[in-house]
């Protein structure tokens, strides 16, 4: 059984987020998620690169678009070491058309719909929506976290300029 922290997010009320919350210098947990054309993908698939995960409730909605889109603009200039990933609990359909209608081309989006596996091990699984809360970790080549983020309302963004400090960091 996965650990519960109750009252750790807010969207739309206090909800339950379930997995850990990681924090800076541990170990990244292992993932899968299922990429635009419905393959399967973990962290071995990004292996050597250094990762920002943001997850996000669903693309569809205005602070995630922007999320999105500013992690899109922000990729161009961190080089090729460095891989931004977007995960939500949105179908890989979905995150394909969003990506096709908001030119979104630098940022890897990736579902969680099938089990929830990826943001129970990131500990932003929300247990009352069956949706992701808003996060940002940056992983370095060797698997450590570097930066963690946990953003407490939905509606808020993430600090960004940190994020973007922390992956160009680690390149």
């Amino acid at each position: 059984m996965s650990v519960e922290r109750s009252g750790a997010f807010n969207f739309k009320g206090s909800v339950t987020l379930v997995g850990p919350e990681l924090k800076v210098g541990e170990k990244a947990p292992a993932f899968t998620a299922v990429a635009n054309d419905l393959s399967t993908v973990n962290a071995s698939t990004y292996a050597g690169k250094v990762r920002i995960i943001s997850f996000v409730p669903s693309l569809d909605t205005g602070v995630c678009d922007t999320q999105t889109r500013r992690f899109n603009v922000e990729a161009a200039s961190l080089g090729e070491n460095v891989v931004v990933l977007t995960v939500s609990m949105d179908l890989p359909f979905a995150q394909k058309r969003w990506c096709g209608a908001a030119g979104v081309d630098r940022v890897v989006t990736l579902s969680d719909f099938r089990d929830a596996a990826f943001s129970t091990a990131y500990g932003t699984f929300i247990k009352e929506w069956r949706l992701t809360s808003r996060a940002v970790f940056v992983v370095d080549s060797q698997e450590t976290i570097l930066y963690a983020e946990y953003v407490p309302t939905s509606g808020e963004q993430p600090h960004y300029e940190s994020v973007i400090e922390a992956a160009r960091a680690a390149r």
